[in-house]
């Protein structure tokens, strides 16, 4: 068993972090025992998958991986850092709150909330792939067939926790049930793009955004809302305004007062006082959006 410790700079709740989890569709998650997190991914790099359990203690999160075989342990931590944005410095997050009331008031709503993300830029452009021109409930159950019949199982104390397939396995994939049109093809050349690291975060970060972003479009499938979404929530931008997100355009109009959908130019200039958390305070306007209309949970398309 491997065990490591991460510090949460500025505040952060795993608990908030665990409730998110549980009502995204796309996560599929539901949860174990109170108090505890349960992860299966593969590993960036190697791409070997690993279990691992978190708990929070104070401002540290502690977390203990299973099946970790040979696995660099530093990169597991890592990759567990990035999952919960604890490896940004969120000390300066409150201060954003106390200059814009928008944002004060999402704060305390959801204390110590942070962007909970897909548990790497592959996933989260599968994901993307996966849930085009359908439901979301939809694209999350495939999502979860896919893991449960080609992904690997690992048992987390004592419960089983299916992986979603690592880049070798969807690199083979001829087809599936619920994959229609070319998206199989698709995750194929997503699944090379990733063992080329063409998708790695720390690489994706180290981009300039823009150049980032066109790059990530390169991929086929893969068009400015997904890009997006790849870059933020795969990567963990924490500075990024996704332009291209419908409901965050929605979810400012109603908090800001505008009379319709926030345009791009509004997003640009409102979100400038967010700075440098644009990407966590994008999610928290989301997240209120999603308690007033249920949309991400119920019926309603991917966007």
């Amino acid at each position: 068993m491997t065990r490591f410790t991460l510090t949460a700079r500025g505040p952060f709740s795993l608990a908030a972090s665990t409730r998110f989890l549980e009502g995204f569709a796309p996560a599929g998650y539901t949860g174990a025992q109170e108090g505890v997190l349960d992860l299966a991914f593969a590993v960036e790099g190697s791409w070997q998958t690993v279990g691992v359990r978190v708990r929070q203690q104070e401002n540290e999160v502690v977390g203990e991986a299973a099946d970790a075989g040979d696995v660099d342990a530093d990169a597991v931590a890592r990759q567990v850092a990035r999952i919960l944005s604890l490896d940004v410095d969120g000390s300066g997050f409150s201060a954003v709150g106390e200059h814009d009331p928008v944002v004060g008031d999402l704060q305390r709503r959801y204390p110590g909330l942070r962007p909970v993300l897909f548990w790497s830029p592959y996933e989260a452009a599968a994901w993307a792939i996966i849930g085009q021109r359908i439901r979301m409930t939809q694209a999350a159950a495939i999502k979860a067939r896919m893991a449960l019949e080609l992904g690997k199982a690992i048992e987390i104390g004592g419960r089983v926790v299916h992986a979603f397939p690592d880049p070798r396995r969807l690199a083979e994939l001829e087809e599936f049930r619920g994959l229609s049109a070319r998206k199989p093809e698709w995750l194929r050349s997503l699944a090379a793009a990733a063992l080329e690291g063409r998708l790695d975060a720390d690489r994706l970060r180290a981009m300039p955004r823009d150049e980032a972003l066109a790059d990530l479009r390169k991929l086929p499938g893969i068009g400015g809302f997904s890009a997006e979404l790849v870059l933020v929530r795969g990567a963990g931008d924490p500075d990024v305004v996704p332009l291209q997100e419908s409901r965050l355009a929605r979810a400012v109009a109603a908090e800001y007062g505008l009379s319709s959908p926030a345009s791009a130019g509004d997003l640009v200039r409102i979100a400038d006082g967010w700075r440098p958390y644009r990407s966590w305070v994008a999610l928290l306007l989301r997240v209120g959006l999603e308690d007033e209309t249920a949309e991400i949970r119920g019926p309603g398309p991917m966007r």
